[in-house]
């Protein structure tokens, strides 16, 4: 999730994208990939996703140690035991975590900071950074759950490239929309590999079977993550900043060999397949490559131009965060 301030909700899902394929051949794919189907497809080892939790997990300790809540404030929560590592009040960080101004210090994502002081780098660095506790177990559950299974399927470098580009796009479009506070969470990238879990089964459909209930499932998560995002204090633009992202970045990198191209060579000529992928897998793979240049160029330009995307879009503040008589959203 993307906390904003220090306050964040408790989103995402642990879907699995356990698609069943038609089998084919029982020689192994020679792709880094699932390839056409198969029992016995070749997997890749899954070591990039534990590696990004050991370094989410390292960074909050290093913003604990930093933080020093005993030394600044009274209130804190476990002094007596964690020592500097003691979380801030709870009135001044619900999640058990650290206080704002050391989460500004450390890269949250922050407008002045990105474009007025020329700080890029917080782009990036606040996909590192959690709000406390709570945020970081959720956030870290739903990468292990979502990102284990997508880097087996098709390897460290793929998912490695959707994650990181997601959680980029969803820092810009957050920045584009939400420049009076900070944010923090690796939300963005999240929701790029839920999105990417999308297009590759819809570039793909032809050689799943279940595909519907597929579909369905991942549908209703997706819906039920961004729902969540209504509620104040939550950063939804990232959200769908990285889905938009890795929805598109799917179509590019997860693409797969049409059904029965595996065996292709051992067919009699006239029965083999004239070409590796579909023709709209080409449609789409194009489509999207040129709809993410265009995001990503378009959304850096409006952004380092100090453009406000509400000017463009109305109604797009809906999207944060729905009125309620349970609580404002006017900050």
């Amino acid at each position: 999730m993307a906390a904003r301030g220090t306050e964040k909700s408790r989103v995402h899902s642990n879907y699995n994208n356990d698609y069943q394929t038609r089998p084919t051949s029982s020689d192994p794919s020679p792709y880094g990939y699932m390839g056409s189907g198969g029992s016995s497809d070749r997997r890749w080892l899954s070591w990039l996703i534990p590696l990004f939790v050991v370094v989410n997990v390292g960074m909050f300790a290093v913003v604990m140690f930093v933080n020093d809540c005993p030394r600044k404030n009274r209130g804190c929560v476990g002094d007596s035991f964690l020592g500097r590592f003691s979380f801030e009040n709870l009135r001044e960080n619900p999640l058990f975590g650290p206080s704002s101004l050391t989460l500004e210090k450390l890269g949250a994502l922050e407008w002045k900071k990105v474009v007025r002081e020329h700080e890029g780098w917080r782009l990036v660095s606040c996909m590192w950074l959690h709000a406390g506790v709570i945020h970081l177990l959720a956030n870290m559950l739903s990468l292990v759950f979502i990102g284990i299974r997508l880097e087996q399927q098709f390897g460290f470098v793929r998912v490695g490239i959707i994650y990181s580009l997601s959680g980029f796009g969803g820092s810009i479009l957050s920045l584009l929309f939400i420049q009076q506070s900070i944010s923090v969470g690796a939300s963005g990238a999240l929701f790029g590999l839920l999105g990417a879990m999308l297009s590759e089964l819809l570039t793909n459909w032809t050689i799943y079977a279940n595909k519907a209930a597929a579909l369905f499932t991942l549908l209703f998560i997706i819906a039920i993550n961004l729902a969540l995002g209504l509620l104040p204090r939550v950063d939804n633009f990232a959200h769908i900043g990285g889905f938009m992202a890795g929805f598109l970045l799917g179509f590019v990198l997860l693409i797969r060999p049409r059904f029965g191209w595996l065996d292709h060579y051992r067919l009699p000529g006239p029965a083999r397949a004239k070409s590796k992928y579909m023709v709209y897998q080409y449609i789409l793979f194009l489509v999207a490559l040129v709809l993410l240049i265009i995001g990503f160029v378009g959304g850096l330009v409006m952004l380092f131009k100090g453009d406000n995307g509400h000017r463009h879009c109305s109604w797009c503040h809906y999207l944060i965060c729905l009125p309620s008589s349970k609580w404002s959203c006017q900050n």
